[in-house]
């Protein structure tokens, strides 16, 4: 019998799940279970477990099969586990700050992301999640009626091109990020995209990754997309994720947003991650 307690956050997203070991394989009946809470909450967290790289390995292997991440180096020997890496006199501007669903410029972004928490520091750090399945079903009328349909314009480029955030002018960070002119491509989704599990239909644009409207004059678009932005990160789907030592968090990037923040000046942060792409289709 699953021993599995799951805590529901008073927010519009999140639950914290205990009674359940992940650095060991898990039954499929409580693989199922998991998967329940997470299609059903979003984001999952999951105190206590202090993963090695395999674990984590194989516990994102129960969840589909592993994404890519195209512009970060890997751990050696794992080629599908990236650091989150912040050093405690590190100067660089914080990554990831800006609202985002992960990889969403791909033509199959991830659906999930996993960050297993190394070292946290004391203060700060905290992950911000917006529920964008609320947020589709809270658009004005008039807005929703002007992206129903269309398709949004993502790429990288912002964060990962030459001339992006993290580009060749991006020094002195420790995290292993590898910019490239691949970053200059683009590639269109739903406005509102129709989740392959649930049906249900979230926002899937951000800051981070949308460029534009697919078939809009850009002047146009801009102004559509700037309200999208702001209707997207209203604090009414805002949930907060507080980390602690150990703490394993997994969301699902086709239903929110999510953006780093700071406050943890002068202490070290270590994170490690595994994206994971959509299972195939039976």
């Amino acid at each position: 019998m699953s021993t599995l307690r799951v805590e529901v956050a008073d927010a519009p997203c999140g639950a914290v799940v205990t009674g359940v070991d992940l650095s060991q394989p898990l039954a499929a009946d409580v693989s199922s279970e998991l998967r329940r809470h997470w299609l059903s909450h979003l984001v999952l967290s999951f105190p206590d477990q202090s993963l090695d790289i395999d674990a984590l390995e194989r516990f994102a292997a129960s969840i589909g099969p592993f994404g890519v991440d195209p512009f970060f180096g890997s751990v050696p020997g794992h080629p599908h586990v990236a650091q989150m890496r912040r050093e405690a006199d590190e100067k660089t501007r914080l990554f990831a700050d800006s609202w985002h669903s992960d990889w969403s410029f791909l033509a199959s972004p991830p659906t999930a992301t996993l960050l297993s928490g190394d070292v946290i520091p004391p203060v700060g750090g905290d992950t911000l999640f917006a529920n964008q399945i609320a947020a589709w079903e809270a658009l004005p009328a008039h807005l929703r009626r002007t992206v129903d349909g269309r398709l949004g314009v993502h790429s990288a480029r912002r964060g990962y091109a030459r001339d992006g955030r993290y580009g060749e002018r991006d020094s002195g960070r420790s995290m292993d990020i590898r910019w490239s002119d691949a970053a200059l491509a683009v590639q269109t989704h739903p406005i509102g995209r129709v989740h392959p599990e649930t049906g249900r239909t979230a926002l899937f644009v951000s800051p981070g990754y949308t460029i534009g409207i697919e078939g809009m004059p850009d002047d146009e678009a801009q102004a559509i997309l700037r309200a999208l932005f702001e209707h997207q990160a209203e604090e009414r789907f805002i949930y907060r994720q507080r980390w602690s030592q150990g703490m394993l968090v997994m969301w699902d990037n086709r239903s929110v947003v999510h953006a780093a923040t700071g406050g943890y000046d002068g202490h070290r942060r270590l994170l490690h991650r595994i994206t994971v792409a959509e299972r195939p289709r039976t």
